[in-house]
């Protein structure tokens, strides 16, 4: 092990120019990775947001009773999937409107009945937030006495499942295309730096050396060239980030176990194509 550092270390001090050029390519490879995974992990927070806000509005008859009032209640919050159910009174909703719409403030005055209904709310948990869940709690809403009609925006609540699916096809569709580009890229970038070294291979054979002693300083330079490489490609993700941040509109980072996914497959591309390339130069001579 010590023997296969030290040939690994002074293979870049021989080559540093070489080692940097590759070093480089592998952060640029990876760089593109990581602006898409920014981007995506920033759309996912997106839809995630406007999920939360996914809810069932029954609104209710004027001539309630508490007994079918209090049954209601009851009703939805029994029904799977349901978060909380919150009572919105007359009065409460007439001043949502006017603190929602100020505009309507004038003709609210010279109403001489609030013309708004009482209502309940029902809002889902995380991972209920589906067509299915929301269709099945306002049809259950309907056939409550209580109640005298049902609204949940389906149109919307179908679009943003719709932009959902969209959304995570276009991310995995789209990822997988830019980690095969990044694979590609730092595959060629280290298989030019070994075949720069094929000298120093066949003396290596030539004095008897084996296969395996032969291909275990160049995996751990594969291994180190694509450590730097990863970590250049984190420092100019941020970068990015701060910039966007700074100067256009607020974005969140990615995730940490994100980061170390990426420098993790910079560090395994770098292996796997040193070891591919070293064992296809061995073949041919």
């Amino acid at each position: 092990m010590a023997n296969t550092v030290k040939e690994a270390v002074s293979a870049f001090r021989r080559a540093p120019l070489l080692t940097g050029l590759s070093a480089l390519m592998v952060g640029l490879a990876l760089l593109v990775l990581g602006l898409f995974s920014l981007a995506a992990f920033n759309l996912k927070l997106a839809l995630t947001a406007i999920e939360e806000r996914i809810e069932v509005v029954a609104y209710l008859r004027d001539d309630i009773r508490s007994v079918d009032m209090e049954a209601a209640l009851q009703t939805l919050r029994s029904l799977p999937g349901v978060e909380e159910v919150l009572y919105v009174s007359k009065a409460d909703a007439l001043q949502r409107a006017l603190t929602q719409l100020p505009e309507i403030a004038e003709v609210a005055s010279d109403l001489e009945a609030n013309p708004f209904p009482a209502s309940l709310e029902v809002r889902f948990q995380p991972g209920s937030r589906t067509t299915e869940a929301v269709e099945s709690v306002s049809a259950a809403a309907r056939e409550l006495p209580a109640v005298e009609d049902v609204r949940y925006g389906r149109e919307w609540v179908d679009r943003l499942f719709a932009l959902r699916r969209i959304g995570a096809i276009t991310a995995g569709t789209l990822g997988g295309a830019f980690a095969l580009v990044a694979a590609l890229i730092i595959g060629t970038a280290i298989r030019i730096a070994v075949f720069a070294r094929r000298d120093e291979i066949s003396i290596m054979q030539l004095v008897g050396a084996t296969n395996g002693y032969i291909r275990r300083p160049f995996l751990l330079e594969g291994a180190i060239t694509g450590l730097l490489g990863g970590l250049l490609a984190v420092l100019l993700t941020w970068g990015t980030h701060q910039a966007v941040y700074n100067f256009l509109f607020t974005l969140d980072w990615i995730p940490q176990t994100w980061v170390w996914a990426g420098v993790g497959a910079g560090v395994l591309f770098g292996v796997l194509a040193s070891g591919l390339a070293v064992r296809k130069y061995l073949r041919e001579i």
